[in-house]
């Protein structure tokens, strides 16, 4: 195992288990809203001290990026450790059983490793660059859908960007003629590991932040997936519109969403 991903699991583990225990106490759990529709909890901020603290036992010099302390920038700012420690904050104080724990590895703007850890399943997704995608030690491979007929797309709806409102309804009307069904979970970081997983065939959302996809859309890569922007570009870490799936379901996705796009999905 990559020493690094070795320290990502770790460290994951740990916030898991916190999340989870903090789960059966709601009454100990506060939360605060930190922008429309955006809350955040002490656990989110517990969680990611601990992850920092196992990160920077081990590695004191890396740079870390965080939801909710921002950018720590380290002497070694070639390695960036991007850390998502509760990715479906709403979902769990609202006491909906599904959110993780996800942290990605970027070495010169490469990700090398990354886990995505459900504490409520149990379920430690991991991937390092080069050799594949696994959920608790088994090899994960997408779906090998062939087009959209059939599929079952996971998607977020832009709650954070309501401007987008409109191209993104459209999206969807559009896309539900052509696929099967939609999942909306909350948590972009599992979406991206069920695409890995082949749990859903694909995945599209608007206006996401690195620390909500850096670690799945490896998870994507590792299974034989790809991931673009709206356009099929590689835009999405400044932008965060990203499109995930198999080659044939994202080229499905952007052909059908191309003529719904404002310009500004469009960058």
């Amino acid at each position: 195992m990559h020493p690094m991903l070795t320290i990502a699991v770790r460290a994951a583990r740990k916030a898991g288990n916190l999340i989870a225990k903090n789960y059966e106490t709601p009454d100990a759990v506060e939360a605060t809203q930190k922008g429309t529709n955006d809350f955040v909890t002490n656990v989110d901020r517990d969680a990611e001290h601990m992850i920092i603290d196992v990160i920077r036992k081990s590695y004191p010099k890396h740079t870390i990026i965080s939801e909710e302390c921002g950018e720590l920038v380290g002497e070694d700012q070639d390695v960036q450790w991007i850390i998502d420690p509760l990715d479906g904050t709403t979902n769990f104080v609202k006491r909906f059983p599904h959110f993780a724990v996800s942290i990605a590895v970027r070495i010169k703007g490469r990700t090398e490793v990354a886990v995505v850890y459900d504490p409520m399943r149990n379920e430690l997704f991991t991937a390092t660059r080069g050799q594949g995608a696994q959920l608790n030690g088994y090899r994960l491979r997408g779906t090998n859908a062939k087009d959209l007929d059939g599929t079952i797309l996971a998607t977020g709806f832009p709650f954070k960007v309501k401007q987008h409102a409109n191209s993104y309804i459209n999206v969807v009307g559009k896309l539900f003629t052509q696929c099967a069904d939609f999942r909306r979970t909350g948590s972009a970081a599992l979406d991206l590991a069920y695409v890995a997983a082949g749990r859903v065939d694909g995945f599209f959302e608007i206006g996401l932040k690195p620390w909500d996809f850096a670690g799945g859309e490896l998870m994507v890569r590792e299974s034989g997936g790809v991931v673009t922007d709206f356009v099929g570009g590689h835009n999405h870490y400044s932008s965060g519109n990203v499109v995930a799936g198999n080659p044939r379901v994202v080229k499905g996705i952007l052909m059908t969403m191309r003529d719904e796009l404002s310009e500004a999905l469009k960058r």
